[in-house]
C-alpha cells in the first residue's frame, strides 16, 4: 500500500478567484474597446457620406447649374453611391431622426445660393460642411 500525501495537487480557492477575476476584468476591457471601435467607425461612415455630398455639390452640381439644388438625394447627385444618402442607423437624408441634414438657403424656385450640410457624432461634436460659393 502507498502512503498517502499530505499535500493534494490542485488548484486553491484563491487562484482560482484570481482567474475568474482576471478574465472578468479582461472582458470589460475588450467590450469597452469594442464599442469604442464601433462609434469611431460610424462616425466615419458619417463623415465619409457628408464630404461625398459636399464634393458632389461643389465640383459637380454647382458648376453645371450655378446654384445648388434646394434638395439632395441620388437624382440630384448621381455622382453620390445612393447608400450614401442613409445614415447608419438605415434613416434617409431629411427623414425626421436622420443624422444627416440639408438647410439650403437664400433660394428662389427651388434654386440656391448657399447651403449647410451637417451630420450628429457620437464622439465628436457635430460635422459642418458649407457651400463655396455664397
Amino acid at each position: 500500500m502507498k502512503p498517502m500525501s499530505k499535500r493534494s495537487r490542485g488548484f486553491t480557492v484563491i487562484e482560482i478567484i484570481f482567474v475568474v477575476l482576471l478574465l472578468g476584468a479582461a472582458s470589460i476591457i475588450f467590450f469597452v474597446q469594442k464599442n469604442a471601435v464601433e462609434v469611431t467607425a460610424r462616425d466615419t461612415q458619417r463623415k465619409t457620406a457628408i464630404n461625398a455630398m459636399y464634393y458632389s455639390l461643389e465640383e459637380v452640381y454647382y458648376p453645371a447649374h450655378q446654384a445648388y439644388p434646394s434638395t439632395i438625394d441620388a437624382t440630384t447627385l448621381p455622382s453620390v453611391d445612393p447608400a450614401q444618402f442613409n445614415d447608419p442607423d438605415g434613416i434617409a437624408l431629411g427623414t425626421a431622426g436622420s443624422d444627416y441634414s440639408y438647410t439650403p438657403t437664400n433660394c428662389t424656385n427651388n434654386v440656391c445660393k448657399s447651403y449647410t450640410l451637417r451630420t450628429t457624432l457620437e464622439n465628436e461634436a457635430d460635422f459642418v460642411k458649407t457651400s463655396q460659393h455664397n
